[in-house]
């Protein structure tokens, strides 16, 4: 267990746990990685959890250790980054677009430290940029959800509304569209605030108030508000579609299949690099595996063979930039609805 780790639990102030972390590191190794958690949570079974799946894949494989700290606020950003920089700690890696405007202030002042930050962009000598191609996946979806869906209304439920959410929900509505023509998209999103991430109560409301307008596929693109969206669908017996991390099995036959971003992959590659970090913008797309479905034993019955391949012809023609499916942050527009 890291430091940070142990002294978060227990029980330190934000601000008491990474000065004391300061203190204590100061004259141990100086070049363990660190991974900062987004709000929402460690353990919310999607984005930050995958980030520790893959922080974790690394220490399995090396034995080695990281600093770790989980966010209680966003006043802590600017303080958790400045402090994990004067331990020692290189690479740093930040999970999400809202450490954005904090890393630009911070980076120029540990210039010998590589910081990566997880799903927007940073132009700074020493930061790597991590951005996925979240229209690819969620096409897929989109595909199986409208091969799925027998009243042809699918929903999406999104966290904050922002551009980069808005990315999941038209790349979904183009797959569904593509899939059922003659279809209709729902959309709601839970806020837009960081506590958006994680309202699962909030969730399951606007599941429940999609299904009553005939939804019966619906895809959360919302951090921890999602595990409610899923609950309020499998409770409804109509289907869901998970994100980021692999949520088939949270309702084993009620998960159509989850959108995979594979934020693991990135951290992993991240703390394998180490102080070798390559600066600049790295994008993962279905090409690179940085996007993708998932398909196991808690959805096969849900999958037939004709949706498989079509999935499968689908993906091959992204791959070969024959089937062009478009970003909404190009010009904050969807032509699918």
């Amino acid at each position: 267990m890291s430091l940070l780790k142990s002294l978060l639990a227990g029980g330190a102030t934000p601000a008491l746990t990474v000065a004391l972390a300061v203190a204590a590191t100061a004259t141990g190794a100086l070049a363990e990685p660190a991974l900062i958690f987004d709000l929402g949570g460690k353990f919310d079974k999607s984005f930050n959890e995958a980030a520790f799946a893959g922080a974790q894949r690394w220490v399995e494989e090396t034995g080695g250790t990281y600093k770790e700290l989980e966010m209680q606020s966003e006043a802590q950003r600017e303080q958790a980054l400045r402090r994990l920089a004067e331990t020692g700690a290189n690479p740093i890696v930040t999970t999400g677009f809202a450490f954005a405007d904090v890393l630009n202030q911070v980076a120029p002042d540990y210039p010998d430290t590589r910081f990566v930050i997880i799903d927007t962009v940073v132009e700074q000598p020493n930061v790597q940029s991590v951005v996925y191609s979240e229209p690819e996946g969620s096409y897929l979806a989109g595909i199986l959800a409208g091969m799925s869906s027998k009243s042809g209304t699918a929903g999406f439920i999104g966290g904050m509304d922002i551009p980069l959410i808005h990315k999941f929900q038209c790349g979904y509505a183009q797959g569904f569209m593509a899939a059922r023509p003659d279809g209709k998209i729902v959309t709601n999103f839970t806020g837009t605030t960081p506590a958006a991430w994680n309202d699962p109560v909030k969730g399951a409301e606007l599941a429940r108030a999609q299904i009553s307008q005939g939804a019966d596929v619906i895809y959360a693109a919302a951090g921890g508000t999602g595990i409610g969206v899923l609950q309020a669908a499998a409770d409804a017996n109509v289907l869901s579609v998970g994100v980021d991390s692999n949520q088939n099995h949270l309702h084993p036959g009620k998960v159509l299949t989850s959108v995979l971003k594979r934020v693991d992959n990135s951290v992993y590659e991240a703390f394998k690099a180490g102080t070798a970090v390559e600066p600049g913008v790295k994008v993962m797309d279905l090409k690179s595996d940085g996007v993708g479905l998932a398909m196991d034993d808690n959805n096969k019955p849900l999958i037939t063979p004709e949706m498989m391949a079509a999935v499968e012809d689908a993906t091959a023609k992204i791959v070969a930039g024959e089937t062009k499916v478009h970003d909404y942050m190009t010009d904050n527009a969807c032509p699918a609805g």
